[in-house]
């Protein structure tokens, strides 16, 4: 069975970092893609996705430079960096993962597990 948990959110000051953790489980994780989305009220958005066979990323252009995703096959965990915390970064950020088929994760629909979603909440 396919796991996800999300991990790593809080409140964090407007300008600091923070570094959310992504742990799978119940498949073969260097097969598989992993993305990052955000969800503000109803609203949910594709923010970044690495393909864990390659090590290839992808970012939303508004959160390039700021955020960074990477993969420890070995731990079974995606990590997304956010440095510079803004306002706008106040979310509930959930990981989602399906099987690679291409080596892009832009490629990916992402059907095949999401985490339960962990929130971050900006203070100015």
């Amino acid at each position: 069975e396919v796991q996800l948990v999300e991990s790593g959110g809080g409140l964090v000051q407007a300008g600091g970092s923070l570094t959310l953790s992504c742990a799978a489980s119940g498949f073969t994780f260097e097969d598989y893609v992993i993305g990052w989305f955000r969800q503000i009220g109803p609203a949910r958005e594709a923010i970044s996705c690495i393909s864990n066979r390659n090590s290839r990323g992808w970012y939303l252009d508004s959160v390039k430079g700021r955020f960074t995703i990477s993969s420890d096959n070995a731990k079974k965990t995606t990590y997304l960096q956010i440095n510079n915390v803004k306002a706008e970064d106040t979310a509930i950020y959930y990981c989602a993962t399906d099987r690679d088929t291409t080596g892009d994760c832009t490629d990916s629909y992402f059907k095949g597990g999401w985490g339960q979603g962990t929130q971050v909440t900006v203070s100015s």
